[in-house]
C-alpha cells in the first residue's frame, strides 16, 4: 500500500484536531479527560512549533544574505525590491479596503454597547503607543547588534543584518566566495532539517487544533458573532478569491496549482497563527511545490514574513470601525482613511507571533480617538481569529514571491542593454 503524502496527512491531522477539539468542547473542563487531553495537545504543538522556531533564525539569515548575494546583478537587485514592495504595499491596501467596505456595509457592533462589557473593560489595561513612539521603537529594532538578535530570536532585525550583509557579499564579488559558499551550505543543512521536522507536521498540527477548538470561548463568539462573520468572510473572500485572482492575472497560474503547492504551509499557518514559526514551512513549499528560485523566494518569503500582513491589517481596520459602532461613534471618511493609512504601517511594523496584531491595534484606534480599553472585548476571539489572518498573511507571502519570480525572470532572460 502507497503511504499517504504529506500534504493528505497534513490535511487528514487538521480535519482529526478540530473533529477531537469539538469534542472535548462538549466535555466540562473539570473533567480528568479534558484536562489531560489539553494538556496533551498543548504538550505535543508546543513542541512542534518550538522545533520550527529553533531553526527559524539561522534559516532567515542564511536565505536573506544567500538570496540577495545571487542576485549578483544590481540591477536584479533592483527590480526585486522594486516588484517586492509593489505587490506587499498593494496587497495590504486591497484587504484593508475591503475589510473597510464589508465593515461599512454590515456595520457589526451596531446594536450593541460597551456598557455591556464593563468586566472585560474594567479588567484590561491599554498601554498607550503613539505614532511617534511607534516609530521610535520600529527603527530602533531594526538595527542592532547582530549576535543579540539572532540570541533574542528578532527576526525583523536579523532581516535587516542578513539584508545588508548579502549586499556586502555582492559587492565584493569573488573576494567573499568562500564565505557565499558557507552560507548557501548552511542553508541546505538547515532546509534538510526542515524536511526532518515536517515529519511532526501532521501531529503538531492536530494537538494545535485540538487545543484551538476545546478552549474557544463560545458565549463570546455567539455575542459577537456579527463581527466574527464579517472578518472571516471578508478574510476569506481576499483569500480565496483576491489573492488568486491576482496571482493568476500576472503570471497565468491557477489557483488549484497554488493550492496543491501551497498546503503545507497554509494548514501550518493556520494551527500556529505565527507567519514567523511557519516561516521554514512556507520556505520550503514555495522552493519545492511553487518552484520559485531559492534566491528569490529566500528574499521575498523572510520579509513577507515581518512586513507583509494582509490578513492583520484587513483586521485592524474592521476592529477599528467595530469598536467606533460600540461606542457609538461614527467614522467620517477622512477619519476611516486615516484609519486605512495607519492600519497599514501597524500590520507592517506587527512581529509575526499568535495575536500580534492585537499589540498595535492601540496605534489604530488611537489614530481616531477611539477608546483603547475596547481592545479587551476582541481578546476572547482573537485567537479564532489569529488562526485565519495569519493563514491570509502566509498566503500573501507565497503569492507575492511567484510574482516576483514571473517579472524578474522576464527581464533577467533579456539582454543588458549597451
Amino acid at each position: 500500500m502507497r503511504r499517504l503524502s504529506l500534504n493528505i496527512q497534513i490535511l487528514l491531522g487538521a480535519i482529526l484536531g478540530v473533529g477531537l477539539g469539538v469534542y472535548l468542547h462538549g466535555i466540562s473542563p473539570e473533567q480528568a479527560t479534558f484536562q489531560n487531553s489539553v494538556y496533551a495537545a498543548n504538550l505535543v504543538g508546543t513542541l512542534f512549533i518550538d522545533l520550527l522556531k529553533m531553526i527559524l533564525v539561522p534559516l532567515v539569515f542564511c536565505s536573506i544574505a544567500v538570496g540577495i548575494a545571487n542576485l549578483r546583478q544590481h540591477q536584479q537587485i533592483h527590480r526585486v525590491w522594486v516588484v517586492t514592495l509593489m505587490f506587499f504595499l498593494s496587497s495590504m491596501a486591497i484587504a484593508i479596503a475591503l475589510g473597510l467596505a464589508a465593515s461599512n456595509y454590515f456595520k457589526p457592533g451596531l446594536g450593541l454597547h460597551l456598557d455591556m462589557f464593563q468586566n472585560s473593560l474594567h479588567a484590561f489595561e491599554a498601554k498607550q503607543l503613539p505614532l511617534s513612539e511607534f516609530f521610535t521603537q520600529l527603527l530602533h529594532g531594526l538595527f542592532l547588534n547582530p549576535f543579540s538578535a539572532l540570541a533574542q530570536g528578532n527576526v525583523l532585525a536579523v532581516v535587516v543584518f542578513a539584508l545588508i550583509l548579502g549586499i556586502a557579499l555582492v559587492v565584493g564579488g569573488e573576494r567573499y566566495k568562500n564565505i557565499l559558499a558557507l552560507f548557501e551550505e548552511g542553508l541546505e543543512i538547515i532546509m534538510r532539517m526542515v524536511g526532518w521536522i515536517m515529519h511532526l507536521a501532521p501531529l503538531g498540527v492536530m494537538a494545535l487544533l485540538v487545543k484551538l477548538v476545546a478552549v474557544q470561548d463560545a458565549a463570546m463568539l455567539n455575542t459577537l458573532a456579527k463581527f466574527v462573520a464579517v472578518v472571516v468572510g471578508t478574510t476569506l473572500f481576499h483569500g480565496v478569491i483576491v489573492l488568486p485572482l491576482i496571482l493568476y492575472l500576472f503570471t497565468r497560474k491557477s489557483p488549484l496549482w497554488f493550492w496543491q503547492g501551497a498546503r503545507e504551509a497554509l494548514l501550518t499557518a493556520f494551527a500556529t497563527s505565527s507567519s514567523n514559526a511557519t516561516l521554514p514551512v512556507t520556505l520550503r513549499c514555495t522552493t519545492q511545490h511553487l518552484h520559485v528560485k531559492p534566491e528569490i523566494a529566500g528574499f521575498v518569503i523572510p520579509l513577507g514574513a515581518t512586513i507583509n500582513m494582509d490578513g492583520t491589517a484587513l483586521y485592524e481596520a474592521s476592529a477599528a470601525l467595530f469598536i467606533a459602532n460600540l461606542a457609538g461613534i461614527d467614522l467620517s471618511m477622512t477619519q476611516q482613511m486615516i484609519v486605512f493609512f495607519t492600519a497599514m504601517i501597524a500590520a507592517m511594523g506587527a512581529p509575526g507571533i499568535p495575536s500580534a496584531g492585537m499589540v498595535t491595534m492601540v496605534m489604530v484606534l488611537q489614530s481616531v480617538g477611539l477608546p483603547l480599553e475596547a481592545i479587551a472585548i476582541l481578546l476572547p476571539i482573537d485567537r479564532l481569529l489569529d488562526t485565519i489572518r495569519t493563514t491570509v498573511n502566509v498566503q500573501g507571502d507565497m503569492v507575492g514571491s511567484v510574482i516576483v519570480q514571473k517579472f524578474t525572470l522576464q527581464k533577467f532572460t533579456q539582454p543588458l542593454s549597451k
